[in-house]
């Protein structure tokens, strides 16, 4: 099963992917987000989201700026204030 992940800013769809894995760098501590994971909402700092495409492969990194991150049915949205690239 693969988690439905995207990744946007205010301006833009930066990502609408399914992967395995998402490391989110949440405002209290990073946090995994796996497929079936129970909903809920976390402001997050800035930092790196490290996305898994497949189990024990490496995590592409992506740096991100402040903002909320939502799992919910229909998987993981991350709005960040701004994504670097």
């Amino acid at each position: 099963m693969a988690l439905h992940f995207e990744l946007v800013t205010p301006a833009r769809l930066v990502r609408s992917d399914d992967v395995h894995m998402v490391v989110v760098p949440g405002s209290e501590g990073e946090f995994g987000v796996l497929e079936g994971h129970a909903p809920f909402m976390s402001t997050i700092r800035d930092g790196a989201l490290k996305v898994y495409k497949t189990d024990g492969g490496q995590p592409e990194e992506i740096r991100i700026t402040g903002g909320f991150a939502e799992v919910g049915a229909s998987g993981l949205t991350v709005l960040a204030e701004h994504v670097e690239g």
